[in-house]
């Protein structure tokens, strides 16, 4: 009797042992999965990348481009931490404020259409536009 009374308590032992070690990996996997889980969704990127393809065309008045420039700007500034949702402007009309600011001057002349878009290196690997060039 004394032994099967020993016997059951090691049992039991090892099976709150079990549960306790299941319960420490389950917690340990949430963790990390939280940490890494950094990767934007596909809904995010469409909406990342909607802010700026409503501007894009052949034919773009110079106040919608100064509208884009001003979009960019509050992007850049709204993400300063972020390099990976930092957009660049490539164009002869619109000039960065200071070197490597990555903020932009106004510049478009509003009786006048410009073709914007987005090249074929303008995204970065998760889909996010990166890079918007306009031309006259």
């Amino acid at each position: 009797m004394e032994n099967a009374s020993k016997a059951l308590i090691i049992a039991g032992a090892i099976l709150l042992s079990i549960l306790i070690i299941s319960l420490g990996i389950m917690i340990f996997n949430q963790a990390s999965g939280v940490v890494n889980n950094n990767a934007m969704t596909e809904v995010e990127v469409n909406s990342f990348n909607q802010k700026f393809e409503q501007y894009m065309g052949q034919k773009v008045r110079g106040a919608n481009v100064n509208a884009l420039v001003q979009a960019v700007n509050t992007n850049n500034m709204a993400n300063n931490d972020d390099e990976s949702k930092q957009v660049t402007i490539e164009s002869s009309i619109i000039t960065e404020t200071s070197a490597g600011s990555k903020t932009y001057n106004k510049g478009a002349s509003t009786g006048k259409t410009y073709k914007v878009e987005v090249p074929a290196d303008g995204h970065t690997t998760g889909g996010l536009i990166s890079k918007i060039t306009i031309s006259e």
